[in-house]
């Protein structure tokens, strides 16, 4: 697949964004993918795409499926997270899949490296567990990445757990070659092609033996690389108010009900408390 013009990310990013928000207002996805048609820019292909996402989501109730036909569109890095987040066995959450699908695609808008897109794809397969045998794979198969990262990709995916991710990036950045020539020959040429840049091997070689997460956040807060999106916890999640409430009063039946099982029911505090009698000396004077 080639390479998408810059207005097509600004519009996948859009679209992504919308179809999240509009997930959590509770409409079905088939009127979203509709709703969102007559939003995006008519000049770009993406109301084509979306029509083939909205026939593909009423035939099997899947948008990666429509994903996967339209691999001259999608990247097939973006098909794999949705994928993910669709299988009936997965713990990853949609909604998180979207983020990252709209964080990825505004960076590809940004005229975003591809060091930095690589890193941000492969710390998506890390924090959400995505698996790097097939995510890597998916990775290699972007267009963004020419012969020699794609090379690179399909090889630091077999290294993976034997060589540490901080020593893949140093090693193939320009980092690394001026610190050979320094210490070793002035003349001395890469015996591989470069991937990175300076500043990204001097991030790599202070996070050699530290963990990964701190290397990427090094590159985030240094280099403006993306950060990923994280799944929230319990303690964010919040229920609806009515929810809360119904919730509240179930709790109290079943409390009562255990209650009355072992003989210990107390109806007291639902008896109606007698309102208090006037003081005669208050009224005295009266």
């Amino acid at each position: 697949m080639p390479v998408l013009d810059r207005e097509e990310y600004i519009e996948q990013a859009y679209f992504f964004k919308t179809f999240l928000e509009r997930l959590d207002e509770d409409l079905p996805s088939q009127e979203i993918l509709l709703s969102i048609k007559e939003e995006i820019l008519a000049t770009t292909k993406l109301p084509l795409a979306l029509d083939v996402l909205r026939s593909e989501m009423l035939l099997k109730g899947r948008l990666c499926e429509g994903m996967a036909h339209l691999g001259h569109y999608f990247a097939p890095f973006q098909t794999f997270v949705m994928r993910q987040s669709e299988e009936d066995r997965t713990k990853f959450d949609q909604r998180v899949a979207l983020q990252i699908l709209e964080r990825e695609a505004r960076y590809r808008s940004e005229n975003g490296k591809p060091a930095g897109l690589f890193v941000y794809q492969f710390e998506c397969l890390s924090r959400n567990r995505l698996g790097y045998d097939r995510g890597m794979a998916a990775i290699a198969d972007d267009p963004v990445y020419d012969a020699n990262w794609r090379d690179w990709i399909l090889k630091a995916r077999m290294q993976l757990g034997t060589v540490e991710f901080a020593d893949m990036i140093y090693f193939r950045s320009e980092f690394y070659l001026e610190e050979r020539r320094k210490l070793v020959d002035p003349n001395e040429v890469a015996n591989a092609p470069l991937l990175f840049g300076r500043q990204e091997g001097r991030i790599a070689k202070a996070n050699r033996g530290k963990d990964p997460l701190y290397l990427f956040a090094a590159l985030q807060r240094q280099l403006g690389y993306p950060a990923v999106p994280r799944s929230k916890t319990a303690k964010d999640q919040k229920l609806p108010p009515y929810l809360e409430i119904r919730i509240q009063r179930i709790e109290k039946r079943l409390h009562l009900l255990e209650a009355e099982g072992k003989g210990k029911l107390d109806l007291s505090e639902f008896y109606v408390q007698p309102l208090p009698l006037d003081d005669p000396e208050d009224n005295a004077g009266g």
